[in-house]
């Protein structure tokens, strides 16, 4: 399976009706990514949802993340098994490294990463909020192909060297917070190519990612308007004319930023 266009992110989900609701709502109108982590609390509560929906889970691709603090070798293959049972799924269609800080090594948490692909554990294997160079160094040690980079992405957070990156060495870049937590409604640009195409901010923000190529947003969405809203982008085609102009917005602000981030580590 290869990654889909539009995935639903499940951060901060945790009520388990709000959660298993959104991910069944999804599921049935047609999203076939779901997104979660092992720091959510949540992977049984997206398996509730899964079970819930009409359409067979196996249709959709899966993906979680494993914690900072289960980096090292024997961690990964232990923790991985246990989001494998809350999951309640045989093997995980994509698991990333969520962050590569407090345990990661790449000595030991690239290869534990490899071996459960090995033992039909793991489908795909992803990492998520790697500088270039750590990226670089990550790929350069694998074996195993990367399937995908999640890494915060919309206007104001534009990532081009992780994107040329992506598409030089072969894997999907996978866009969190796509739509900045609405705060790509406060941009002029924005808001002037939402009212041209009858749209949202929102789904102009979707779009435009689709745009750049090789990119899949993961918005995250409780409420079924806004599960629908944001699905209705994949039908929004931008022109060269308006993501030109949302390539021009010289705004830049972070939603995920702390003194820890890899990108403030250098």
């Amino acid at each position: 399976m290869d990654l889909p266009p539009l995935g639903l992110g499940t951060y901060d989900m945790t009520d388990p009706e709000t959660c298993a609701t959104a991910v069944a709502t999804a599921v049935d109108l047609g999203y076939d990514h779901v997104d979660t982590a092992q720091s959510y609390g949540n992977e049984a509560l997206v398996a509730d949802g899964l079970a819930r929906a009409d359409r067979d889970a196996d249709d959709v691709l899966v993906a979680t993340k494993l914690d900072t603090d289960h980096l090292g070798y024997d961690d990964v293959i232990d923790t991985a098994r246990r989001s494998a049972n809350r999951l309640d799924v045989d093997a995980i269609d994509l698991l990333y490294v969520h962050w590569p800080t407090d345990t990661y090594d790449p000595a030991e948490t690239l290869p534990a990463l490899e071996e459960l692909v090995d033992g039909g554990l793991v489908d795909r294997i992803g990492l998520s909020n790697f500088r270039p160079d750590q990226l670089t160094e990550a790929l350069d040690r694998l074996d195993a192909p990367i399937f995908a980079h999640q890494v915060e992405m919309h206007p104001l957070c534009p990532q081009p060297e992780l994107h040329e990156l992506a598409v030089e060495r072969g894997h999907r870049l996978v866009a969190y917070s796509p739509i900045a937590r609405g705060k790509v409604a406060e941009v002029p640009a924005i808001v002037d190519v939402a009212e041209k195409h009858d749209a949202t901010p929102a789904q102009v923000s979707l779009s435009w990612l689709h745009a750049k190529g090789n990119v899949t947003p993961i918005p995250k969405a409780a409420s079924p308007a806004h599960i629908r809203e944001n699905y209705a982008a994949l039908d929004l085609k931008l022109d060269d004319e308006d993501v030109a102009k949302i390539d021009g917005v010289d705004r830049r602000h972070r939603i995920v930023d702390f003194e820890g981030a890899p990108w403030n580590q250098v």
